[in-house]
């Protein structure tokens, strides 16, 4: 009979460790899940113990018993505390378990020593294995430890109900059954019916609860819950980077917006390749300006075009700032439905047309003059970004005609059209440097050198209203990096080899050439000749080699545009 009952409450203690496990979220309580592993534990020793007809056996039970006994109780305390709300010291957890520990080690020393039990014999003589021990000095230091648990449980039960407005009431009364059900079964049970503890039935009916509990409170999980709503039903694809821009993990719905991601492992540093430098954009707008999050991608597929409204934020880890966060949300509906009503408008849209160019035409007529008013600040460097325009125009001819880059007809515009910005930050340099008749110091040449990331944070400011994307990015990598050399020895980031823009690149040699080929306050104009030596040694180190059959092929008609034929 005694093993039907244990036999029994174990076979039920599965079942409902089974249902915990068919519901089970990965977001759920892991003290939930110890709870629904050791209850089971416990329940078999039970059962053995009815089985055993050895002391050796019985007291092997006892030691798989007090698996439960002991560690359950810690570990329902843990979870009160979480779902009542109550953090405590990471320091007061680990404590309270390495006591646990300590006192099971008591329990372990059950037949070879006296400090848990200090005899123990067995009664068979009513049919049922009974064990009568004595108690040895641990055993009540186990009391007192099931003891502290449970008080600690049912004060923080009391104090979350008193004080934690966000904790459930309903799941405070629920979590307040169990932890008096366990206490009680073992305490008293034992003294209702002779032979048979009622500590696994409590155990039992503790499941039920949990598994009630565990239905439902993940409903409460505000950050959860939501998140994974918004990812099932609006189809928000998402990727993760650390702050060093190595990719932590994406979404299905990413990685067909951004194939790259397929050839991507995690910790890879991402962003350097010319595919993905629009998502290295992205987080580095934000990181330049919190306030510059939300940016529009276009994704054309076979027979349809999808929009999509992508945005940066930081990813967190509990409380801290651990990386970024990129996510992709489908705006295609309301996309199309302006385009609808812009199709009842096709004068007014041909109208704001005219007025848009018109205003663009203004804009880069403004951009110019701002540049033209940066130069003229500067002494040593007049005219220099008319020759350097003209110096990127001819050296991209050239790579067009060795096709060796392929480059793409809105590249090489946009290029040519970003050139003229490339010195835009100078004008956050001080006139007491920027002027200077000499050589500079080796503080004023660092301060000279902040002209490059302000050349991008300005040019980013001007132009992050702007419909053109793709100009942007460009317009913003030229004057970013365009001091830095393939040798990794450049400013401001140090970047190395194809880690460079193919744009800033570019831009780098028109500018060394210009500056080589002009007076300037601090030296004479070298000649052709040996400003082709300094830029032909500078291949492979300051410039990319790859642009070194460009430049020579460019070389005749740079030297015919700067003697002015």
């Amino acid at each position: 009979m005694l093993t039907l009952f244990y036999g029994s409450l174990f076979v039920l203690s599965l079942i409902l460790s089974a249902g915990y496990i068919y519901i089970w979220h990965k977001h759920f309580d892991v003290n939930f899940t110890m709870i629904f592993t050791l209850v089971p534990i416990s329940c078999l020793g039970y059962i053995l113990y009815s089985l055993s007809m050895t002391l050796e056996g019985i007291l092997i039970c006892q030691k798989i018993i007090y698996i439960g006994g002991l560690f359950l109780q810690y570990f329902i305390l843990l979870g009160i505390l979480n779902l009542s709300r109550i953090n405590i010291p990471k320091w007061i957890r680990t404590a309270a378990f390495v006591i646990s520990v300590l006192t099971y080690g008591s329990v372990l020393s059950i037949g070879y020593s006296g400090i848990f039990y200090k005899e123990a014999t067995l009664d068979l003589s009513s049919g049922i294995p009974v064990l009568i021990k004595k108690y040895g000095p641990f055993h009540d230091i186990y009391y007192v430890v099931l003891s502290l648990f449970f008080v600690a449980g049912i004060v923080s039960i009391i104090y979350a109900w008193l004080n934690k407005k966000e904790a459930s009431r309903r799941i405070l009364m629920m979590l307040f059954i169990p932890d008096v059900i366990c206490i009680l079964s073992y305490f008293v049970g034992r003294m209702i019916i002779d032979h048979y503890d009622l500590m696994p039935l409590g155990y039992v009916i503790a499941q039920i609860i949990y598994l009630l509990i565990a239905f439902r409170v993940n409903l409460y999980d505000i950050g959860d819950t939501v998140i994974d709503s918004m990812v099932h039903e609006s189809q928000i694809g998402y990727i993760t980077f650390d702050f060093r821009y190595r990719y932590l993990g994406s979404n299905e719905l990413a990685r067909s917006l951004v194939p790259e991601l397929n050839n991507v492992s995690v910790d890879e540093i991402f962003g350097y390749k010319k595919s993905e430098r629009r998502v290295r954009h992205y987080l580095e707008s934000f990181r330049l300006n919190q306030n510059d999050d939300t940016f529009s991608l276009t994704f054309k597929e076979e027979n349809d075009v999808k929009y999509y409204t992508v945005n940066v934020s930081y990813l967190y880890d509990g409380g801290v700032k651990r990386g970024y966060i990129v996510t992709f949300r489908d705006d295609t509906e309301n996309k199309k439905y302006i385009k609808l009503l812009d199709g009842y408008n096709e004068d007014l849209q041909r109208e704001v047309n005219e007025k848009t160019l018109h205003i663009v035409k203004m804009h880069d007529n403004l951009i110019m003059s701002l540049a033209m008013m940066v130069e003229s600040r500067d002494n040593s460097t007049g005219g220099h970004i008319k020759r350097t325009s003209e110096g990127v125009r001819i050296l991209i001819e050239q790579i067009k005609k060795e096709g060796k880059l392929n480059l793409s007809d809105e590249f090489c515009k946009a290029v040519i059209k970003a050139a003229p910005m490339h010195d835009l930050g100078k004008i956050a340099v001080d006139d007491a440097v920027l002027r200077k008749p000499g050589r500079f110091t080796d503080e004023e040449y660092a301060k000279m050198k902040l002209h490059a990331q302000e050349g991008a944070r300005v040019i980013h400011e001007i132009l992050k209203d702007t419909d053109d994307e793709f100009f942007k990015v460009i317009a913003e990598n030229v004057a970013h990096y365009h001091h830095e050399r393939v040798d990794g020895s450049g400013y401001p980031k140090g970047l190395k080899g194809d880690e460079i823009p193919l744009e800033a690149r570019i831009m780098a040699i028109a500018d060394v050439y210009d500056a080589l080929v002009s007076k300037r306050v601090y030296k004479e104009a070298f000649d052709f000749e040996k400003a082709n030596s300094i830029i032909m040694e500078g291949m492979g180190t300051q410039f990319d080699p790859d642009l070194k059959s460009a430049y020579e092929n460019a070389r005749p008609a740079l030297e015919a545009y700067y003697r002015g034929e």
